[in-house]
């Protein structure tokens, strides 16, 4: 197999861990990382062992080398980026959200239509072995008709008003923080393993913090803490939310009902999500990734533990170790990886065929969705969402 050439735009906290997914596919070879500045680029891409370094993303752009970009940058540069990649020629694969309006997600799906390069957002809990099992539950009629789906996504690495990161700022985050970083992981999830879709959103959102405090010196990545020799930069005024409760109807008939907070102490990194049909129950918890709770009215409820001697050959197929040989989150990543470039090696056209990947439609959907709950918020009502025909998604 012939060797595809990566480069990573954006040195935080995940541009290291697609470059860590990616070295565990032999003929992919990460060639270039570019960062906001030279110097950091060349520290970041020494570190990393990457051996070119742009101070400027363009340059990265315009290396020939260069096949697949990966956008790891705060998200007021997606779209820029995004649509700059494309132009070069450039597979993409880029962090979510796909951009910070429908407006310009809708340019990129539109500009993406007319060419024959892969266009992915990293939705990686797609990744999950258990998830895929679910899915498959689901597709095989096992649940039944779906009910209801409920759960949330919840973290406290913005639980203090010392908490400080690019996201809180709205110029570079967007106008919503917890629900387009965290809620679209939520959504995407179970547009992933039901099929289902949101019709209508009903939304409130709560800004715990309206003012924060950021760092004298330094840049603080995701998930990093200020200590007290990084503090007394000032204060921020916050625009963005710290949370939000959704209540969402579904195609189908069904309903469901989210929360998503970055305010709640002790829960790292916990997305839950349960899903009610009319013959059987699933839920399952990102922080325990590799169980399965079956719950059934006439017959005793079932913790599926991951083991692909056991899984549905599809969900075996995204778990790469034996069973009780822990997998999480990076694993998820990988699997996501793997199917990106699996698609590109093979030159397959996603004009022609469905890719397995979450796609700029699914990136554009997912910010359709935040943009109804925040109209929904600021108006105190329901608020339709455009129908399922994926052309109509992109002209609205």
């Amino acid at each position: 197999m012939a060797t595809i050439k990566a480069g990573i735009i954006g040195a935080g906290f995940v541009g290291p861990a697609h470059i860590d997914a990616l070295r565990r596919l032999s003929y992919v070879d990460v060639v270039a990382l570019a960062a906001s500045e030279t110097e950091k680029a060349r520290r970041k891409a020494a570190a990393l062992g990457v051996p070119r370094a742009y101070g400027d993303y363009r340059e990265l752009l315009a290396d020939p080398d260069v096949q697949v970009v990966h956008n790891c940058t705060p998200n007021n540069l997606h779209f820029e980026i995004n649509r700059a990649a494309l132009a070069a020629g450039k597979h993409v694969l880029s962090e979510k959200p796909l951009a910070i309006s429908s407006k310009q997600s809708a340019a990129l799906l539109s500009q993406a239509r007319e060419l024959p390069l892969v266009t992915a957002v990293n939705f990686n809990h797609r990744g999950y072995p258990q998830m895929r099992q679910a899915r498959q539950l689901l597709s095989a009629g096992k649940l039944g008709r779906v009910l209801l789906a409920y759960g949330g996504y919840f973290q406290d690495w913005l639980l203090l008003e010392s908490d400080y990161n690019w996201r809180v700022d709205a110029g570079l985050g967007g106008p919503s923080r917890a629900l387009a970083d965290i809620g679209s992981h939520w959504y995407d999830l179970l547009r992933f393993v039901t099929g289902l879709r949101a019709q209508e959103v009903f939304a409130e959102l709560r800004t715990v913090h309206p003012q924060r405090r950021f760092p004298a010196r330094g840049d603080l990545e995701t998930f990093a803490r200020l200590d007290a020799a990084q503090a007394g930069g000032g204060a921020v005024t916050v625009a963005n939310e710290d949370a939000a409760g959704l209540f969402i109807r579904l195609s189908g008939g069904a309903f469901a009902s989210v929360v998503v907070s970055q305010v709640s102490a002790g829960r790292k990194n916990r997305l839950l999500l349960e899903i009610a049909g009319s013959k059987m129950a699933l839920s399952w918890d990102g922080e325990v990734p590799e169980q399965l709770w079956v719950g059934q009215r006439a017959a005793a409820n079932q913790l599926l533990i991951r083991d692909p001697t056991l899984l549905d050959p599809v969900a075996a197929a995204a778990s790469r170790l034996p069973g009780g040989h822990s997998e999480g989150w990076s694993d998820a990543l990988y699997n996501v990886m793997r199917e990106v470039y699996e698609f590109i090696a093979a030159g397959r056209d996603p004009r022609v065929e469905r890719p397995p990947y979450a796609t700029f439609a699914d990136g554009h959907e997912a910010i359709l969705v935040v943009e109804a709950a925040l109209r929904s918020h600021a108006e105190g009502r329901w608020v339709p969402l455009p129908g399922e025909d994926s052309h109509e998604l992109a002209a609205r």
